[in-house]
């Protein structure tokens, strides 16, 4: 059947798919909990009939605020299909930003997971004019639950009151207002249609190697249109969807899931070759040997050019060494899908050659999300760029070198902010990414920088920080890096070391230490760091060379708010939370 609006995936997914159980799945108290799809879609109809029942009109707006679950999708559908708008709300942000969300987007009813989530909003929810219910997704005593709400639904059944509002809504129609996370001042509200969600899985579902058969791991938070767009393309194509339980428990899931697919930032395939790398320092003798011999075979991987001698040698890794690689994320993955930020090139390389097919792609809130991405197809990727634009959207380069985009998947706008669109969306329909980058010859993408992050030195010259940060995560000894110097005499760069490598760098040559401050003042760690930016700075121009820098002892997450809630840097609030520290590298006195 066709599908023009995003609730059409169910009656499609019922008429295409042979039945299952686990349609949907989410982990309670140690059991996987699974749903087929007459749950999903009598308990999504009955979440509707509530809606009608409490007085939900067309574009109301209604909040989300929850970890990955099942119940999610429930709600998600439940609330479209009454042509209510979904207001999907990141479970990490500040209390403010809350506060001003709810309030902007004048939200009706909120929904939230638990109780740590509730005492979060809470005291704020009087102060929301427009709020006229709260339900939580498990059990507390003084709150409405969702199963009150189905079992609203249940007995106020109108399903041709429902089936005349669902006829009524048209593609075109605002489906969701999704609240970027922003690194400076307000969230804004993007604007996204049935039409601009559903451009994407039309224009993405025949790039990946899946089908019913296969099982999905999401863990991506559902309320960034990344994970949320990927999660409607499994639906289109059959494919069941497992939650992970939290951030912490990925590596069990994935072994107890075994997926064919899961989408991912750079961050966790980092994380998880560092580990791996890390297991590999502990080996012994020819162990050893063997497992650095096959990494460094995998890091010379590519798609061109490959000789038979070093196929050859390829296939002796797998058996050695990769096939070990595979088993821990539970032996079935045909593809990852990694976005949100730069994917170093020697890791797309080393998974690639290790059988663990990594795509990389590119694309924004306001493009919902995707504009390039790599393929299988013939000449479909190049390592080291996000692959050619997607079908329907077209990219070009602005001449000072900013990414513009154009298609179905671009945004109507955001929300209460006209003079906002018109700075983003030009008269001619292009969208301004606010990145920079160029296109190869061949027609990839590739991203070079970020226009607002562009800084000038004292010397007049221009810097992309980050394409030298990008570089310098690329060592194993690197976490994450910033690099500064505005109207500075040079560059300079705050560094927060990869603690796990450096410990266990640490064990073998005899260093001792108590803890992580104590260890990034170590000199002869200092000593090490200094070799490693030396490296890098072999390869960048005199004037993007780091001349200084700082290790930082503690690791920046976004609980302490160093990171956006995917996982990109927060330039201002690092450079404001470290300043005492930048004005000691830069000599600047302190008032």
């Amino acid at each position: 059947m066709e599908v023009t609006r995003i609730f059409d995936l169910l009656p499609r997914y019922k008429s295409t798919f042979k039945p299952k159980d686990d349609v949907l799945a989410g982990k309670e108290d140690g059991k996987w909990i699974k749903h087929d799809i007459d749950t999903y879609i009598e308990t999504a109809n009955n979440i509707s009939y509530a809606f009608l029942k409490l007085g939900v009109k067309p574009g109301d707006k209604i909040a989300t605020i929850t970890q990955n679950r099942p119940e999610w999708n429930f709600l998600d559908m439940g609330i479209l299909q009454t042509g209510a708008i979904h207001v999907p709300i990141y479970p990490t942000i500040s209390e403010s930003d809350y506060k001003y969300i709810l309030k902007h987007a004048e939200v009706s009813f909120v929904f939230v997971s638990g109780e740590d989530l509730l005492r979060k909003i809470e005291h704020i929810l009087p102060d929301i004019p427009s709020l006229k219910g709260l339900y939580t997704f498990k059990h507390i005593d003084t709150v409405d639950h969702l199963n009150d709400l189905v079992e609203l639904g249940k007995e106020n059944q109108a399903p041709e009151e429902l089936e005349k509002i669902k006829s009524s809504i048209k593609n075109d129609d605002i489906a969701t207002l999704i609240y970027t996370s922003g690194t400076t001042g307000h969230p804004k509200g993007v604007m996204l249609t049935h039409n601009n969600i559903l451009s994407q899985i039309f224009a993405l579902y025949h790039i990946f190697p899946i089908d019913e058969t296969c099982k999905c791991l999401s863990y991506l938070p559902v309320s960034h249109v990344y994970e949320r767009t990927n999660i409607y393309l499994y639906q289109y194509l059959g494919v069941s969807i497992y939650y992970a339980e939290s951030m912490g428990t990925i590596a069990d899931n994935i072994k107890e899931v075994q997926p064919e697919i899961f989408t991912t930032v750079p961050r966790l395939l980092e994380k998880v070759y560092d580990k791996i790398i890390a297991k590999g320092l502990k080996l012994k003798g020819i162990q050893r040997s063997i497992f650095f011999w096959a990494n460094n075979l995998g890091l010379k991987y590519d798609e061109k050019g490959k000789s038979i001698f070093y196929k050859i040698q390829l296939n002796i890794a797998n058996k050695l060494v990769f096939k070990k690689w595979r088993e821990a994320l539970g032996n079935n993955i045909r593809v990852i899908v990694s976005g949100g930020a730069a994917l170093q090139p020697r890791l797309a390389r080393v998974y690639t050659a290790g059988g663990i097919e990594v795509l990389e792609g590119y694309g924004l809130t306001e493009t919902s999300p995707v504009i390039a991405v790599n393929t299988f197809e013939k000449g479909g990727r190049v390592f080291g760029t996000v692959g050619k634009p997607i079908k329907n959207v077209e990219v070009k380069i602005a001449s000072d070198g900013e990414i513009l985009a154009k298609g179905p998947n671009v945004m109507q706008g955001y929300f209460k902010e006209p003079e906002m669109t018109k700075e983003a969306i030009d008269a001619e329909g292009w969208f301004h990414t606010g990145d920079l980058g160029k296109i190869e010859p061949e027609g990839h993408l590739r991203i070079t920088g970020r226009k607002k992050a562009l800084f000038k030195t004292a010397m007049g010259k221009y810097i992309s920080p980050e394409h030298i940060e990008n570089k310098f995560v690329e060592s194993p000894f690197i976490d994450a890096v910033l690099v500064i110097g505005e109207n500075q005499k040079f560059a300079a760069a705050l560094i927060v070391p990869d603690f796990v490598h450096l410990k266990s760098w640490c064990h073998i040559k005899g260093i001792k230490y108590t803890s992580n401050a104590e260890m990034v003042k170590n000199p002869e760690i200092r000593k090490r760091y200094q070799k490693e930016v030396a490296d890098f700075n072999k390869d960048l121009g005199s004037y993007e060379q780091i001349k200084k820098f700082e290790l930082m002892q503690d690791e920046w997450t976004i609980q302490s708010g160093e990171l956006t809630a995917n996982l990109k840097l927060r330039r201002n609030y690092i450079c404001h939370k470290y300043e005492s520290v930048i004005n000691k590298i830069f000599d600047i006195q302190e008032d």
